[in-house]
């Protein structure tokens, strides 16, 4: 049936991010919020369409086969954990990150393993040759009989290859080098991209194809392209990785099969990538004996608990303004953490340069960990070395005192489990909840009760070891 074409032609304006018009010009598009956009392309036609025939009746939806999207195992348990269980076949995931932090790595591994169960994988690069990725897989061992690689940038080629070799998984690296000759523009390019992208997602919901894209990303971190993009595929997860770190962290940042609040943590070596199931202990670093100015804390990444150390050193400054530096951590809340503990806890540091950083390159934004930054400056300006079985963790508020944070005795548990025995934490309304026997818990409502607690005792372990279970 033909399009009925319609009335008049207005003048129209396009976002060159998104693609959303306007009959009018407007200095900020009003569907991706982006300034200086919108720029006039000529007139739009408006259109309507007649009613089609019907090939496939609607079904009700008790009548629909649920298992035909069952989730299906990558063999890559960190990645399962961020999905939800698995790959859903049909479903489009995109993969963005920053150059170099391992999002080929991760999805060749994950094609060989899949290839592994005796499913045809089809991997089109349009980034390398062949010999390159095969060079690259053989030094991670993601080489599988059923894993075929293409190095294709036109669209309607790699269409092709999918139509000859009907695989079960699409692996796209990635989805700005591919151009189609039915539409204008260069590859990765607004309108080439949003054609790549509905071509793909077509041919996946059609083959009930699970399909992988990479993306870029720009210089502040968000995904190269239209936005469109982003609406479109099912699932869009974010790729992370300090360039001097080992770890990366993948996070979903949409899912339509599961939770958007976990995270997959990843080791990436001269070998490939390999998930951690347990990455607490590349935060915490292994001292014989108790040092002042550090403290251990527990981190969510997501629902996930990760155990992380500060470490705080203090030196007299010989200049009139000392000087503040921080790694891993929020410079601003360290200097206000810095003026909390002047202020509120009677901590003299106008006269000290300060130097507060993170182990293991991660990097902790999350406000619970506030208090442990402060316990671990006031180690070091006391020169007293805390217990090195305790944790701490709790929000700090100007005027020193410590809130409530979520997933306490998430926290505990997790503690526990890696051999802590004491916690500090913010008294809360519903306490800490169940904590496990052998472990102490002291409730804190202020920085000041924090720092009597483990500091005016030479040695807090005695403090400790007389807090009753919570």
């Amino acid at each position: 049936m033909s399009a009925k074409t319609a009335r008049s032609k207005t003048p129209a304006y396009k976002c060159a991010e998104c693609g959303w018009t306007t009959v009018k010009w407007v200095g900020r598009c009003g569907e991706c919020q982006a300034w200086g956009t919108v720029e006039e392309t000529g007139a739009v036609t408006a259109r309507t369409t007649a009613a089609a025939t019907v090939a496939v009746p609607a079904q009700r939806i008790a009548d629909v086969d649920a298992t035909t999207a069952a989730f299906l195992p990558t063999g890559v348990d960190e990645l399962d954990r961020v999905l939800g269980g698995g790959l859903v076949p049909g479903a489009v995931i995109l993969l963005a990150g920053e150059p170099g932090v391992g999002k080929s790595t991760l999805l060749l591994d994950v094609a060989a393993k899949f290839a592994g169960t005796g499913r045809d994988v089809l991997y089109v690069t349009g980034e390398e040759s062949a010999a390159q990725v095969k060079l690259r897989a053989e030094r991670i061992g993601a080489v599988a009989d059923s894993l075929y690689l293409t190095a294709e940038t036109d669209l309607g080629t790699a269409l092709g290859q999918v139509e000859k070799i009907e695989p079960g998984l699409l692996v796209v690296d990635s989805v700005q080098t591919l151009s189609s000759t039915a539409v204008e523009g260069s590859a990765g390019g607004v309108t080439q991209v949003r054609e790549v992208a509905a071509s793909l997602i077509a041919a996946a919901k059609r083959r009930n194809m699970t399909t992988l894209l990479v993306g870029h990303v720009t210089k502040d971190g968000s995904i190269a392209g239209p936005r469109v993009l982003e609406h479109l595929v099912d699932v869009v997860c974010q790729f992370d990785g300090e360039r001097h770190s080992r770890l990366r962290l993948v996070r979903a940042v949409k899912n339509r099969y599961g939770p958007t609040d976990e995270v997959g943590c990843f080791d990436l070596n001269e070998d490939g990538i390999i998930g951690l199931a347990d990455p607490s202990g590349l935060f915490v670093s292994r001292t014989k004996t108790p040092v002042s100015g550090t403290c251990i804390t527990v981190t969510l990444e997501g629902r996930r608990p990760l155990l992380a150390e500060v470490q705080s050193l203090l030196a007299e400054s010989p200049n009139s303004q000392p000087r503040r530096a921080t790694s891993g951590l929020d410079s601003s809340r360290v200097a206000m953490l810095l003026a909390v503990l002047q202020q509120r806890a009677g901590c003299l540091l106008h006269k000290d340069d300060s130097y507060v950083a993170t182990v293991g390159g991660v990097r902790l934004s999350e406000p619970a960990t506030d208090l442990a930054v402060a316990l671990a400056v006031a180690s070091a300006k006391a020169k007293v070395a805390l217990p090195q079985r305790l944790i701490a963790f709790g929000e700090v508020g100007l005027a020193g005192e410590v809130r409530p944070v979520p997933g306490i005795n998430r926290r505990i548990q997790e503690a526990h489990r890696l051999g802590f025995t004491h916690a500090v934490v913010p008294a809360s309304p519903n306490g800490a909840g169940p904590v496990p026997a052998g472990f102490s818990v002291r409730e804190v409502g202020h920085l000041a009760e924090a720092l009597d607690l483990l500091l005016t005792d030479a040695k807090p372990e005695r403090a400790l070891r007389s807090i009753p279970n919570s």
